[in-house]
């Protein structure tokens, strides 16, 4: 049995902006909450980041990779990067669910290795 391909850094980096450009989006909307000049970042961050997760697919990570690897570490991001930027506090049972959402995508990165595709009906 053989060793999987690992994916290209083609789709890696596309993906790795558009968890940039999410958490900054993330961030600019908490920031307009005390001022509002924060939404134009808030809007071309967002649009940025689903154009950039959409080039992620384009260049074929599969769809569950690339949402789990997207959303965790933009959840995890947002939430460490929110301490020293707007004070907001991090107990030791959110820092647990950040290492449980960093596991859990490392599941879903190894078992995407696995998975196998099932034939068509012209393939059986």
């Amino acid at each position: 049995m053989s060793r999987p391909a690992s994916r290209p850094v083609s789709t890696w980096l596309p993906l790795a902006a558009a968890i940039v450009s999410e958490v900054s989006a993330t961030l600019a909307l908490r920031a307009a909450v005390d001022q509002p000049a924060w939404y134009a970042l808030t809007v071309v961050g967002y649009l940025a980041a689903f154009g950039l997760l959409a080039r992620t697919l384009e260049a074929g990570m599969p769809v569950g990779v690339a949402y789990a690897v997207w959303a965790a570490t933009g959840v995890a991001a947002t939430a460490v990067l929110a301490v020293p930027l707007f004070g907001e506090s991090l107990s030791p049972t959110a820092g647990v669910g950040i290492a449980l959402i960093v596991v859990g995508v490392v599941v879903v990165e190894l078992g995407s290795h696995r998975a196998t595709t099932r034939p068509t009906g012209a393939e059986r």
